[in-house]
């Protein structure tokens, strides 16, 4: 019998290398994306490093699944995992073309991914869909317009198409991270090394640290093998126990 075949976004970024990590070892063969592997170099670093998996060098959302698709004829999981660079500013002050730039990477690309996906979900008898976004907007601060627009956005993208796919036995969760400890938000030198950084996450969340990545794949392997289908429309906090309290200031 073919391995079940897993599309994963942005692979070396946010929650992208432990959920490799994971579905590789739940026995998937990961196809993977990643805007890095534009560089054939890239491709090849990581297909050697990730032996089972295949680095693809398409991008747009329609043929970044025909490319998985074509691997094994099959898409048993669809990984959306979307990472953006954060800008905060006032509203007030904010440029509309970083809001445009946020919400096409982390609401319309995954919409588009997904869009494109359906049918091979369908046409693959214990698909499942996980998406990571953010838990972010439990606890909105100043400046913080643009990242939470977003953000709430792709909550509410993963909402909708679990209502859409439930009646054809297809789950989608939703895995809302904060301060998981990953380069795209919270780089060690900053929150783990600095003692402000660390200071701040100790007073910030409950758990005292910044979640480990291994947590993490280990959440996504879980909804990706998980038997249930009635276990859907979910959107699980990963935060340590935050929020709690006022929100503090990031450290600069």
């Amino acid at each position: 019998m073919a391995p079940r075949l897993a599309l994963v976004t942005n692979a070396l970024a946010f929650a992208g290398p432990p959920a490799v990590a994971a579905l590789r070892g739940a026995g998937f063969h990961v196809a993977a994306h990643d805007p890095r592997f534009t560089d054939a170099a890239a491709r090849h670093d990581f297909e050697r490093d990730h032996p089972g998996a295949t680095a693809l060098d398409a991008h747009a959302p329609a043929a970044l699944v025909d490319a998985a698709w074509t691997i094994a004829g099959r898409l048993d999981l669809l990984l959306s995992n979307d990472a953006h660079p954060v800008v905060h500013a006032p509203v007030a002050a904010a440029r509309l073309d970083d809001l445009r730039e946020t919400f096409e990477r982390l609401v319309a690309l995954p919409f588009a991914l997904a869009q494109a996906a359906i049918p091979h979900l369908r046409a693959t008898p214990g698909a499942r869909v996980v998406m990571i976004t953010s838990n972010r907007t439990r606890l909105p601060q100043a400046g913080g317009a643009i990242p939470d627009i977003a953000r709430a956005g792709a909550n509410a993208l993963a909402r909708s198409l679990a209502i859409e796919l439930a009646p054809h036995g297809i789950p989608v969760n939703a895995i809302a991270p904060n301060f998981l400890a990953s380069e795209a938000y919270y780089p060690r030198a900053r929150f783990v090394d600095d003692p402000t950084g660390a200071d701040y996450v100790r007073r910030s969340v409950p758990a005292g640290r910044l979640g480990r990545p291994e947590e993490i794949g280990e959440l996504v392997r879980f909804l990706a093998t998980c038997e249930s289908t009635f276990l859907t429309g979910a959107n699980i906090d990963f935060s340590g126990g935050w929020p709690v309290g006022m929100p503090r200031p990031v450290p600069s």
